[in-house]
């Protein structure tokens, strides 16, 4: 009997790699499943992975429930950089291996960040609406990225792309890490002198027992009127009640939002939906052509290397 690999959800693979990772994988002894659709309840994922010794997902949370009605399961490969929607404690208990596919989504993710942070500055959203209803600039000046301070929390390979990005704009880049490290023309500082002193404050951090709810009212109370706030790393980092309250009573200047508590389609009476000077998308920052090919490709090879007894990204 074939050992089984399941791909509970699509992750962007073109017919010619799947078929091409199928034939391959027949080599070694696997049925390769994929599914075209993201499962619509746990139930669903738990009759999709049945007998599966190798697991794909991307973002769709998987309960331990789940994972233990697989007791066939090795090995999870993780098509995205967090892994906070696997339950890495019972995997850990029950010898299965999670890799997840680092790094792909590293120049998407940075771009998009500096893309949001330029399109609050300059009022992008709003200036659009305005100009299909028939309206003039009436006034409005907008505002530059050069010599703002840039604040990045969390100095991965995000953030320092992002850094990158936000010198060659001519910022000033100030960070904050939990491992300060020597990089050229970045000030490493406090978080709270950090929300003090920036212009423009963006979030590259995993969400873990330690940084869900980070960003708290007290956090935002220290930022400049005229600040702006980027999230596209993890919502559950920010208080977002705390975050639109801010936004509502003119705390801080403006925030764009990619991410949130679970992944969109979010509440109808979500409260940043009513919050002013806001871009909110859904969860698009990783969502390049280039990046997805690249996530595909890293996904693949953490099965072949895991089966090769050489796994790489391994997160457990």
């Amino acid at each position: 009997m074939s050992k089984k690999i399941v791909f509970a959800e699509p992750i962007g693979l073109n017919q010619a790699k799947a078929e091409g990772f199928k034939a391959e994988m027949l080599k070694h002894g696997y049925e390769v499943v994929y599914y075209d659709a993201v499962p619509v309840s746990q139930s669903d994922l738990q009759q999709r992975i049945q007998g599966a010794e190798v697991l794909v997902i991307s973002n769709h949370p998987i309960a331990a429930s789940t994972l233990q009605s697989c007791p066939t399961l090795k090995l999870i490969s993780v098509a995205f950089t967090g892994v906070d929607h696997v339950p890495l404690d019972y995997c850990r208990k029950h010898s299965i291996t999670v890799c997840n596919a680092a790094g792909y989504s590293t120049t998407a993710v940075a771009e998009l960040t500096l893309a949001l942070a330029i399109a609050l500055l300059r009022n992008i959203v709003a200036m659009d609406a305005v100009t299909r209803n028939g309206g003039t600039r009436n006034g409005f000046l907008g505002g530059e990225l050069a010599g703002k301070t840039f604040g990045i929390v969390g100095f991965g390979a995000i953030g320092q792309r992002v850094a990158q990005l936000a010198l060659a704009y001519g910022c000033r880049v100030v960070a904050h890490t939990r491992t300060p490290k020597s990089y050229p023309n970045v000030s490493f500082v406090s978080l709270e002198e950090l929300f003090s002193i920036s212009d423009i404050v963006s979030l590259h951090l995993p969400a873990t027992q330690q940084t869900v709810g980070l960003v708290n009212s007290k956090l935002i109370s220290l930022m400049k009127p005229t600040a702006l706030i980027v999230n596209t790393a993890r919502g559950s980092i920010i208080d977002c009640m705390a975050l639109s309250t801010a936004l509502r009573q003119g705390q801080i200047a403006g925030a764009a939002i990619d991410v949130y508590e679970h992944e969109p389609p979010i509440e109808a009476d979500h409260p940043l939906l009513k919050a002013p000077n806001t871009i909110l998308l859904p969860h698009i920052a990783y969502a390049t052509h280039e990046a997805i090919g690249k996530r595909a490709s890293i996904v693949l090879d953490n099965i072949q290397n895991w089966i090769m007894q050489n796994p790489q990204n391994v997160i457990v």
